[in-house]
């Protein structure tokens, strides 16, 4: 039987969430799961970036030798994408002319064969709605790749955590994590919680069976 390639597994957050008033903001904490996550052995090396640009570059250089397993993102989101700096990564990177996708097809090379590389948007309500539907479609067609997301407000708790397979169709609900109020302007999902599905903690550094 042929030896498996191991992979790197990566993480990147945004460094650009200061706290206000002198303190600690989401930075601080993404910093601090960051070192909390490679003493336990869960990553192999992580970055503070202040743009897709930079996070993309890194994530790069950082494969010239090694393939990646497992890239997490740890910063903002809204329904449909990620946020570094109040910019957004959406479908829109994945078509050609964007000025990211060349970067983002050279990642593709990076991973490791087969599929069995994740994508980890450790970020709130990616995965929610109608349009966090078609992100997920579309970053697993164009990577062929698992990625996994969130359809909640994200903190302690982590809830609405969702994976795609390359060809597979969101098996979730399009209004999960969005109050009833809201779904018509969907302006802002539901926080997460220990009695809503699909909820892990911020200190969980697996995707659980099945979700």
């Amino acid at each position: 039987m042929a030896e498996r390639t191991v992979g790197s597994r990566l993480m990147v957050y945004d460094r650009t969430c200061g706290g206000r008033w002198g303190l600690p903001g989401l930075t601080f904490s993404w910093r601090v799961g960051g070192v909390l996550y490679r003493a336990l052995g869960r990553l192999d090396d992580w970055k503070g970036v202040a743009s897709w640009p930079e996070a993309l570059d890194w994530l790069l250089a950082r494969s010239r030798e090694r393939p990646i397993a497992e890239i997490q993102f740890w910063g903002h989101g809204n329904w449909g994408c990620v946020l570094i700096d109040r910019v957004p990564m959406d479908v829109r990177a994945l078509a050609p002319g964007h000025p990211w996708h060349a970067r983002l097809t050279e990642l593709r090379e990076r991973l490791v064969s087969g599929g069995d590389a994740l994508w980890w948007f450790r970020t709130c309500e990616t995965f929610g709605t109608a349009r966090g539907h078609a992100f997920a479609r579309a970053w697993t067609r164009f990577f062929q790749c698992r990625a996994a997301g969130h359809t909640y407000v994200i903190g302690p708790w982590q809830s609405g955590l969702h994976s795609l397979r390359p060809g597979e169709e969101p098996h979730w609900p399009v209004e999960e994590g969005v109050p009833p109020e809201e779904r018509t302007g969907m302006r802002h999902a539901l926080w997460s919680g220990p009695r809503v599905p699909n909820t892990i903690t911020c200190l969980h550094g697996r995707v659980p069976p099945g979700f």
